[in-house]
C-alpha cells in the first residue's frame, strides 16, 4: 500500500512539474488599459473608484484567474490601490473587460495637486499600472502598463504667451 500511495506522489508531482515548465514558456504580455472609471462611495478622507479595465490576450491559450490586485502610480508615487476576489477567464486572442473597485487616500490626492500646482510636472503627467490576475499558485499573471499625457494649460500653473 505505501508504494502504491508513493507512485501517486510521484505522479502528482509530475504533473506539477509538467505544468510549471508549461507555465514558463515565453507568453506575450497583457495589453491592459482602462476602459471606464465610475465613483463609489468612500469613507471618511479617501477616494472609491471601480476601475474597468480591457485586458487583451494575444496567447494562444485562455488566462483563467481567480483574483486581481492593481496599483497605479502618478508621477513616480504610489497613488491608488486595489484588490478584488473576482474570477473569470480571457479567452485565447481575446479580451474582456474586468473591474478593480481602486482607493485613493486624501494625502495621495492632495501630494499629487501639489506637485502638479508647485510645477514639478513639466507639463506632462506619467502613470504606471501594475497588477496580476491571479490564479493556482503557479499560475499568476502580471502585467505593467504605463504612458504619460499632457496636463491640460491652466492646471499647471500660468501659462506665457508672447
Amino acid at each position: 500500500m505505501n508504494g502504491r500511495r508513493s507512485l501517486i506522489a510521484l505522479f502528482a508531482i509530475g504533473v506539477l512539474l509538467f505544468q510549471a515548465c508549461a507555465n514558463l514558456q515565453g507568453k506575450d504580455p497583457l495589453q491592459v488599459t482602462v476602459a471606464g472609471i465610475e465613483p463609489l462611495q468612500g469613507e471618511g478622507m479617501e477616494l472609491r473608484l471601480m476601475v474597468k479595465l480591457r485586458v487583451q490576450n494575444p496567447n494562444e491559450a485562455a488566462i483563467d484567474y481567480d483574483g486581481i490586485g492593481l496599483q497605479m502610480d502618478v508621477q513616480g508615487k504610489a497613488f491608488a490601490s486595489g484588490v478584488s476576489d473576482a474570477s473569470g477567464s480571457i479567452p485565447r486572442f481575446g479580451e474582456s473587460v474586468v473591474e478593480v473597485p481602486v482607493t485613493i487616500s486624501a494625502f495621495r490626492m492632495a501630494r499629487q495637486a501639489l506637485g502638479m500646482a508647485t510645477g514639478n510636472s513639466n507639463g506632462k503627467l506619467t502613470y504606471e499600472m501594475k497588477g496580476k490576475l491571479g490564479g493556482s499558485i503557479l499560475g499568476t499573471t502580471r502585467f505593467t502598463t504605463k504612458g504619460e499625457f499632457d496636463v491640460p494649460t491652466g492646471i499647471d500653473g500660468p501659462s506665457t504667451t508672447q
